[in-house]
């Protein structure tokens, strides 16, 4: 077999490049559309994380107050 010509070898290289540019293509979507996943499930998790603190508080701050005014009185 003989040697490609310059436009020979030219016209094998692009296409191999443009094989390659398909590839990465997908795979930059594929990663896109983990990052929005991802994004969308770390939003999920604060929401869940700010209402576990506003329940949280909401029971320290009930723990902390006395139920009544009889209740003082029986304090020390």
């Amino acid at each position: 077999m003989s040697e490609p010509t310059p436009i020979e070898a030219l016209v094998e290289r692009v296409d191999r490049l443009l094989v390659r540019y398909e590839e990465l293509q997908r795979t930059n979507q594929l990663l896109v559309g983990q990052v929005d996943e991802l994004t969308a499930e770390r939003d999920q998790l604060k929401q869940r994380l700010l209402a576990a603190r506003t329940r949280v508080d909401a029971l320290l701050e009930r723990i902390g107050e006395p139920v009544n005014k009889e209740d003082l009185k029986d304090s020390p």
